[in-house]
């Protein structure tokens, strides 16, 4: 069984400024960069997977250098056998679709894996299109909104319990052959059935972890050449999204302040004290004082 995930690096709003250049395009090279948070599920399905049919899972994205890093996280957090970069300036600023051209192109690199999974969307775009048009692209069976799945191995057939429309309240179960492209649902939650199942993930998880020591010996990183895809139909020249302004993230500001207590500092300490029984009143600060001298 060959699961690939498909993750993208996201900015990390809480380093506050985010950068963008003159036409209003993201520079990612300059910015803090995180794993999109969505694709956590997606790689927690995959993983879900792993542990109960074996094989392998492969981590894909596209972007600059600095997703390496991205790809080490993925392999860190949650899991992954192998991963896989595509990357040179000719992908840059690309829209969904174009990264979704590149993608399908990567993917198909690596054989026909058994499931591709993708985030529900990602926390700079949110449009949700990437995950769906690279399934275009590979022409797959998809299911999207997933928040449960299985894999009959012996039928070739997955079956998903998906939100209708995005809908907590509206839970349909269907049914599709192998190979499929699975779009996880923020409300997916992996389950481990069995003792055995729990013990695996405990090893997957031990072994994942040491793997991203070094995760660069298991990183493969292409370029267009390397996957086979016409410069005009990537990056900018292969985007017909066109973004007419951009509205810079602001940093949040702080809404309560903090004092740094030293708790050796008998006066200080008094003042919380006299702080708390104003706030909640003075027998449940006593319960609180009493419960700290324990």
């Amino acid at each position: 069984m060959h699961m690939v995930v498909l993750t993208k690096g996201v900015p990390d709003f809480r380093e506050g400024q985010v950068s963008f250049d003159e036409d209003g395009h993201l520079e990612r090279g300059k910015t803090p960069t995180v794993m999109n948070p969505n694709d956590r599920f997606a790689l927690e399905a995959a993983l879900q997977t792993r542990v109960r049919h074996g094989g392998r899972v492969s981590v894909m994205s596209m972007g600059p250098p600095g997703y390496k890093e991205v790809l080490q996280e993925a392999m860190e957090t949650v899991y992954a056998d192998d991963l896989h970069l595509v990357s040179d300036r000719e992908m840059a600023a690309a829209d969904t679709w174009a990264t979704a051209i590149t993608l399908s192109a990567g993917i198909e690199t690596l054989g026909e894996p058994d499931v591709v999974f993708a985030g529900f969307k990602t926390a700079d775009g949110e449009t949700g299109h990437t995950g769906p048009q690279t399934n275009w692209c590979l022409d797959m069976p998809l299911v999207t909104h997933v928040i449960s799945l299985d894999i009959d191995e012996e039928a070739g057939t997955l079956r998903a319990k998906r939100l209708v429309e995005g809908d907590i309240e509206e839970i349909e179960t269907v049914e599709t052959e192998l190979p499929a492209f699975v779009v996880a649902d923020p409300e997916f939650e992996p389950s481990y059935r069995t003792a055995g199942e729990r013990l695996t993930l405990k090893d997957l998880r031990e072994e994942t972890r040491a793997r991203a020591q070094n995760y660069e010996e298991h990183l493969t990183v292409r370029d267009h050449a390397d996957i086979n895809v016409d410069p005009d139909y990537i990056g900018l020249d292969g985007s017909p999204t066109i973004v007419s302004s951009v509205d810079p993230i602001p940093k949040a500001p702080a809404e309560r302040e903090a004092t740094m207590v030293d708790p050796d500092d008998t006066g200080a300490m008094q003042d919380v004290l006299t702080a708390m029984q104003s706030a909640v009143g003075d027998g449940d600060a006593g319960d609180a004082a009493a419960a700290g001298g324990d």
